[in-house]
């Protein structure tokens, strides 16, 4: 088994609590209430800046060309249409321009914020890739339900055609083998730092989806 199943496996009470979370199951089905679809993405919004100079930190620290490059084309992906999703979906909900720049963070928006910012600038590459891991495995599988009908809301649907598919699938499948020989000579401290970023990640992941749906 390799250092990334084993996470996902000692997560595996937390992260399918998120995965198979009411939130999900609402946005797949199309009953989620507009008020919590906006207010989740206001918020989701708000990790934009945080993620990207996650992804800048973890290009610098990458000590090859290819996986460097590899990161680059993700980066450009996420300032992209990514980005542009959300200046449609905000337009399309009718947000006023301050939910867009600078709305109350619920509390687990800005712990994800600060958890991202501190290994960003204080943690090493395998920190870095910890933290983006979750982010990045934890949606491919919630937003991957074989044989599901997509839900008839074009924002629900565009959200989750962002995160599942071939492409989204080779990324997350990149930063799994990418984590793994990132990780495979580490010294015990480490490791354990490693674990701690990505188990707190994934409880983050979680936390966020109930504060979304209890505001």
């Amino acid at each position: 088994m390799t250092f990334s199943e084993e996470l996902r496996a000692s997560t595996a009470t937390v992260w399918d609590a998120a995965v198979g979370h009411r939130f999900v199951d609402e946005l797949w089905q199309g009953t989620l209430p507009r008020d919590v679809l906006t207010r989740y993405l206001v918020q989701d919004n708000q990790f934009l800046d945080s993620f990207v100079a996650l992804l800048g930190a973890a290009i610098a620290g990458s000590g090859r060309g290819e996986p460097r490059l590899r990161l680059a084309r993700q980066l450009g992906l996420v300032a992209g249409p990514e980005n542009d999703f959300f200046a449609r979906a905000f337009d399309a909900l009718d947000v006023p321009a301050a939910d867009r720049t600078r709305p109350e963070l619920l509390p687990p928006t800005a712990g994800f914020i600060a958890h991202m910012d501190d290994v960003r600038e204080n943690g090493r590459y395998p920190d870095q890739l910890a933290v983006l891991l979750v982010a990045e495995w934890l949606y491919l599988d919630w937003a991957t339900r074989p044989g599901a009908d997509l839900p008839v809301d074009p924002i629900a649907r565009e959200w989750i055609e962002l995160h599942r598919g071939p492409a989204f699938e080779e990324w997350v499948g990149f930063l799994r083998t990418e984590f793994d020989k990132a990780t495979a000579d580490l010294g015990t401290p480490h490791r354990q730092a490693v674990t701690a970023h990505f188990t707190h990640t994934v409880d983050l992941e979680r936390k966020f989806f109930e504060a979304t749906c209890a505001a």
